[in-house]
């Protein structure tokens, strides 16, 4: 399957109160944690990953801390889950987007599945790609290598209006 460019990506959420613009896009994938499961309230999440500091939100996402390594935006008036971003060095360059906010989710075919330990049984994707799972213990790992070094990742996380 190949990937449409489109550039900026654009989306948002169902109701228009929140939307966004991003330029780097650098990959997508399914995420099958328990987690993701619960946050976008589904079997998997589906994102599109893109360079935080070429991110733009315009309107007011409300965002929860969902875990010790990520908060997660979405917008307070509809609800639509929006983002992930990561509290840790390590992964700060990134901000993750929601596939289906996208204007054209087409544009972003997942290339891999993440935390395919936690793939609900009844699921079956015959898309032959790659699949990954957490190792035990994933996130008390990144909290220990984020503090043994915290000067990897440097990109500033901006709230701005989007340019024309």
């Amino acid at each position: 399957m190949s990937e449409t460019k489109i550039e900026p990506y654009t989306g948002g959420c169902l109701c228009g109160a929140v939307r966004y613009e991003g330029r780097e896009f650098q990959g997508a994938a399914y995420c099958h944690c328990r987690m993701c499961q619960q946050a976008a309230g589904g079997p998997f999440y589906a994102f599109a990953q893109f360079a935080r500091d070429s991110f733009r939100i315009t309107g007011e996402p409300k965002w929860y801390r969902s875990s010790e390594i990520m908060d997660r935006g979405f917008c307070a008036a509809c609800g639509t889950p929006l983002f992930v971003k990561y509290r840790i060095a390590k992964w700060s360059d990134w901000l993750i987007a929601s596939i289906g906010s996208l204007d054209h989710p087409e544009a972003v075919p997942p290339q891999r599945h993440y935390g395919s330990e936690s793939m609900i049984p009844w699921l079956e994707i015959a898309d032959g790609l790659p699949r990954e799972s957490y190792a035990e213990r994933f996130i008390e790992k990144l909290l220990a290598d984020d503090r043994a070094n915290p000067d990897q990742g440097s990109a500033g996380f901006r709230v701005d209006a989007l340019e024309d």
